[in-house]
């Protein structure tokens, strides 16, 4: 058996000398992404660039890569983390300066959908723009474009990446937000316990199911019937309806963010924040802009009796002013229940998101 196994070897050592030929020219890949959708209705993605498998390809490995920060020692994994639902379990990211960020990292989920702007404010208009911030700010990665084109570009690792996904190894700042915006735009969620309920694969437990229909149903004002009046904000199947409100959070004299109108320059956007996702909430924590919940509990506690009236304040919240919504611990208990059932375990473990 000795000498065939070194046969064997020798064949397999010609195969892969022969697959990594540096006379082999590397092309340009247009192989469509074969993206999965669950069962979301289909979203407007970018038409200049469509999904290609290279171009994935590419924006994971720039995802997981720190020399897009200064030091070299931070990805913007490093702050979205898969097992958090690409979020950051700390109230306040912390960048290369050992500097604190001044808002909550978001999660990254589901953003094929999204088409109002991106971070808390709503500050870049498209994800390819917001895949850049990041790395030239002082509070996160403190770096360069030009210092991260030039790191990129010593390696034939990455000329090679970028050659197959867009025809040449010019790497550019325009080219790695592409790309980042390309792996961004997979990582779609949609196959939680909910959603397996919903196609009946799954049944919730009675304390879920009591928290599915508090979660659905309008507050009453005379108090008969019990409602929560969550599904205005955060309605299925993306659990957000892409807007910046102003949830009530401080009165007026309290405003220590600014929030939308630093954007718009508009009063009436005063303290308004994009409405995140609840999708995998329960792996998020710490909750709002400011990170200032650390637990669901205490969200659920805040929509109850803690909505405070500003000038900003959203008129959904009306129901939620004093004396607020009157849920009972058991209510509060099962709405916190149902809001676990969006945790989606595949998308939490899945392989293609992890570094390569």
């Amino acid at each position: 058996m000795k000498p065939l196994c070194i046969i064997l070897f020798v064949i397999a050592a010609a195969i892969v000398v022969g697959c990594t030929d540096p006379d082999v020219p590397i092309t340009l890949d247009e192989t469509p992404y074969p993206v999965r959708f669950e069962d979301l209705p289909e979203p407007i993605l970018p038409t200049d660039y469509p999904l290609t498998q290279t171009r994935v390809s590419l924006g994971r490995t720039l995802f997981h890569d720190g020399q897009l920060s200064r030091t070299g020692t931070q990805s913007c994994a490093t702050c979205h983390s898969q097992a958090a639902a690409f979020s950051d379990n700390r109230k306040y990211s912390i960048g290369v300066r050992g500097l604190p960020g001044t808002r909550q990292a978001m999660a990254l989920v589901n953003l094929a959908w999204s088409d109002r702007g991106f971070f808390w404010d709503g500050r870049s208009p498209t994800l390819r723009d917001q895949a850049l911030h990041p790395i030239v700010d002082t509070l996160e990665m403190d770096e360069t474009l030009d210092n991260v084109v030039r790191k990129l570009s010593t390696s034939s690792m990455y000329r090679s990446m970028f050659t197959r996904a867009f025809g040449s190894d010019s790497i550019t700042p325009e080219r790695i937000g592409i790309a980042l915006e390309q792996f961004m735009l997979i990582l779609i969620s949609g196959q939680s316990k909910y959603d397996r309920a919903l196609a009946g694969y799954a049944v919730l437990s009675e304390t879920e199911e009591r928290g599915r229909q508090l979660f659905m149903r309008e507050f009453d004002p005379t108090y008969k019937k019990k409602g929560a009046e969550c599904f205005h904000c955060h309605a299925a199947p993306f659990f957000t309806n892409d807007r910046f409100m102003n949830n009530g959070l401080d009165d007026d004299a309290m405003f220590l963010d600014l929030g939308r109108e630093r954007v718009t320059g508009l009063a009436s956007d005063r303290a308004k924040f994009r409405v995140p996702t609840l999708r995998n909430i329960a792996r998020t924590a710490p909750y709002m802009h400011d990170g200032r919940f650390k637990t669901l509990e205490e969200v659920v506690d805040f929509y109850n009796i803690g909505v405070r009236r500003s000038s900003t304040v959203d008129a959904l919240m009306q129901f939620n002013l004093a004396p607020g919504l009157k849920l009972d611990a058991q209510d509060k208990a099962d709405l916190v229940a149902f809001l676990k059932t969006l945790t989606d375990e595949q998308f939490l473990t899945n392989p293609l998101y992890r570094m390569p």
